[in-house]
């Protein structure tokens, strides 16, 4: 761990290896603001305006890496994390903790772990409930992606209309979604959003994501979010344990634990596992996407042994 400046922050810790590097902020948080192949280019998106301002009452979205807690609703989801956080190195990376939200009582917690040389980190999202009362919510761990990339989730396996009377899984729309928008490609394998900055109107779909995993691929790295989704858990809206939205600006890659009674002094805890691979192309077609993912899945689920 090193202590750096970045993007008008002050207070600022990277975390590298010979692979991949992030960076978390200090001054505002918690939020990692940079995840990337070593020395290449952020993956996250850094929104111009607002990186390097600390303070006041509004939320901004920085950009990066963040941990909210569902359903969403305001204010409560939008309290701003504008204030600085406690950050403490660990064995093998660091733990980041904000001041407990006036507003909810809840206090956030992010631990990074940096493998000593794999493009690997994990991401452990913590949530605690400091009222005097329990509470029922679902964390909310939401990378918000750089322009210009594509979101790839998976279909269920394919089986025949007499092999499958049950469905299969909970794709879920909002009142703005746009299944015939061009951003979407609706494959027999994947479903994918790509991200486009001439595009004003947002998209949003939600997936009860059973097999536990969504990649995000720009300019040659692939970025994969591998995550566990519990099959008799309930999730928020309808059922959602992963939710992807775009607009102009960014393409979030989002994962979402099950709905917890969190009992006062309690926690809940999300994991995310993130892999970055570098010089890989990925192609849009079903059979492509098959070619180019298969062996990085197989790598990112050797690694987490």
């Amino acid at each position: 761990m090193k202590k750096i400046s970045y993007a008008g922050w002050d207070n600022c810790y990277e975390l590298s290896n010979r692979a991949i590097e992030l960076v978390v902020t200090g001054d505002v948080g918690p939020r990692i603001i940079r995840l990337a192949a070593r020395g290449g280019p952020n993956l996250f998106k850094e929104m111009e305006k607002m990186v390097g301002k600390t303070g006041g009452d509004e939320w901004l979205l920085y950009g990066g890496h963040r941990l909210w807690h569902a359903p969403e609703v305001k204010p409560r989801t939008y309290f701003p994390d504008n204030s600085p956080v406690a950050v403490s190195e660990t064995k093998t990376g660091l733990r980041v903790v904000q001041d407990t939200e006036p507003t909810t009582g809840i206090q956030k917690q992010i631990d990074v772990a940096l493998d000593p040389a794999k493009p690997y980190a994990k991401v452990v999202h913590r949530l605690t409930n400091h009222n005097l009362w329990a509470v029922t919510l679902a964390p909310w761990a939401l990378s918000v992606m750089a322009q210009g990339g594509t979101a790839i989730m998976p279909q269920a396996p394919y089986l025949s209309h007499e092999e499958a009377l049950f469905p299969a899984k909970p794709v879920v729309l909002w009142p703005y979604t746009n299944m015939a928008d061009k951003r979407w490609t609706w494959g027999q394998k994947y479903i994918q959003l790509r991200q486009d900055p001439k595009a004003r109107r947002p998209q949003k779909v939600g997936i009860g994501l059973e097999d536990g995993w969504a990649a995000y691929a720009l300019e040659g790295q692939a970025f994969i979010k591998r995550f566990k989704h519990l099959p008799n858990a309930t999730y928020p809206d309808f059922g959602c344990s992963f939710e992807t939205f775009t607009n102009a600006d960014m393409l979030e890659v989002e994962t979402v634990g099950p709905m917890t009674t969190i009992d006062p002094g309690k926690s809940v805890q999300h994991v995310e596992h993130w892999f970055v691979f570098d010089g890989v192309r990925v192609p849009r077609s079903d059979a492509g996407i098959e070619k180019a993912l298969a062996p990085l899945l197989a790598a990112s689920e050797k690694m987490m042994k």
